[in-house]
């Protein structure tokens, strides 16, 4: 048995779905394959529950900072974690079911439940049917790495899939890795209640960015009672009882009910019989794709977490953007267009766009630095949230911006004004000369820019 369509898609991520709409609405037969859950990570196991975490995880620390404002609260804060549960469960399965909805109201539109595996270029077979088209797009993701280490195998353990269903409050969780997903699960359990410990193998948490930046997040974290181990080399575990002891070398040995293990993500790209299409991989996995996103094979392209161009929801998304700018508007849209851009999702968030400090440094282009503490920020002494800073680094010469880092309250949404200044090439005078409203954080990145000084 088999069907021809005009396009199939692999995977109904980020990319997914909307691109089978710009299929869909110029008249053409799409079909969207999908192993497991409609929405890909962000829906079901990334952003969307865990920021839904986030959110009653922020709610019960401010409630216990309810005296610093004049409010008061009688008895403890607790937290109901079967609430906490479906509350994100709740969040997720209306954004699933929405669209899955979506993807049933288009026309020309198959959505098929099952495992995709090429059998040829342009042929796929899913549930013993064999589908072909002449455009064929990868939308398959990643899953968490859980790479070798002495012991894991003999403990129970969670990823970060597998931690979003959890409905008790551990007694004491152990985090295995020191990067963004890591440090958002972190906190998020110590203002739960949990006892929380977090073990990294590298000299400092969030290595991607600045020291200065790993330095605040450190100091973030510990004060909320989070105990960190850097340089832990040698990370052994080992069952005692219906707990796991985790060893770190040198005799010392931490005892937790629970161990996340998030040390980065793979592609799912093993086992789709990639090469019976001939479709190039590196050595990691991820699908090899040029600029517009296309595979070494004619009518094939990859996009989302699965071709190593990014690894969030928004460069998915732009994926999407690409491909179908390509495709349908006659729009030559690249990859290498965008401005790298993220948050990490801990209280504070950290907003990050363009380079760090030390990748202009390496650079050697001359630049000009401005820092702010939020301590110097009206908005943030207001809410009584002064933890962090704001850096802005702009080419010395030509006064584009390189880059930004805002490690505070409100980081991850103020950090887009300059983002945009950056795609619309403005120099840094554009920002510095904008009246911002007041009060609020944005208000002071012009007074940073104007206090801008050489980067030695």
């Amino acid at each position: 048995m088999s069907r021809t369509f005009d396009a199939i898609i692999v995977g109904a991520g980020q990319a997914g779905p909307s691109l089978a709409s710009r299929f869909s609405a110029a008249g053409q037969t799409v079909a969207v394959i999908e192993r497991k859950h409609v929405g890909g990570t962000c829906v079901n196991t990334g952003c969307m529950p865990t920021k839904t975490l986030v959110a009653s995880a922020y709610a019960a620390h401010l409630a216990r900072r309810a005296d610093d404002y004049g409010v008061a609260l009688s008895g403890s804060v607790g937290v109901d974690m079967k609430k906490i549960w479906a509350r994100k469960q709740k969040v997720t399965m209306d954004s699933r079911t929405g669209l899955e909805g979506w993807l049933g109201g288009m026309p020309g539109c198959s959505l098929i439940r099952g495992h995709a595996r090429f059998t040829g270029p342009h042929a796929i077979e899913v549930n013993g049917e064999t589908l072909t088209a002449p455009k064929i797009f990868l939308n398959v993701g990643g899953r968490a790495h859980v790479p070798e280490m002495s012991g894991l195998g003999d403990i129970d353990y969670l990823t970060n899939t597998s931690i979003v269903e959890l409905d008790t409050l551990p007694r004491h969780l152990v985090v295995i890795g020191g990067s963004y997903i890591a440090l958002e699960f972190a906190q998020m359990y110590r203002r739960f209640g949990s006892a929380v410990t977090v073990i990294e193998r590298g000299p400092r948490l969030a290595s991607r960015e600045d020291e200065d930046i790993s330095a605040a997040i450190r100091e973030i974290l510990e004060k909320e009672g989070i105990a960190i181990h850097l340089g832990a080399e040698d990370i052994r575990f080992a069952r005692r009882g219906g707990e796991a002891a985790v060893a770190l070398g040198g005799g010392e040995e931490i005892l937790a009910s629970h161990v996340l293990v998030a040390v980065g993500r793979v592609p799912n790209t093993d086992d789709l019989g990639l090469d019976k299409a001939g479709v190039a991989t590196d050595k990691r996995g991820f699908v090899t794709v040029d600029d517009q996103l296309r595979t070494n094979v004619e009518g094939i392209w990859a996009l989302g977490d699965c071709n190593g161009k990014g690894a969030f929801t928004h460069t998915s998304y732009n994926d999407y953007e690409i491909a179908a700018a390509n495709l349908f508007d006659d729009d030559p849209r690249r990859v290498s267009d965008r401005i790298t851009a993220y948050a990490l999702y801990i209280d504070p968030p950290l907003g990050r766009i363009g380079l760090t400090e030390a990748e202009v440094r390496k650079s050697g282009v001359k630049a000009l630095i401005g820092t702010r503490p939020m301590t110097r920020v009206g908005r943030a002494v207001e809410k009584g949230e002064t933890q962090g800073f704001m850096k802005v680094i702009v080419d010395a010469e030509s006064h584009a911006i390189l880059g930004a880092a805002i490690l505070g309250v409100g980081g991850d949404e103020v950090v887009h004004g300059l983002l945009d200044g950056m795609y619309a090439h403005a120099p840094s005078s554009t920002i510095q000369r904008a009246v911002h409203i007041h009060p609020t954080v944005s208000e002071l990145v012009p007074t940073m820019i104007g206090e801008m000084k050489p980067l030695v």
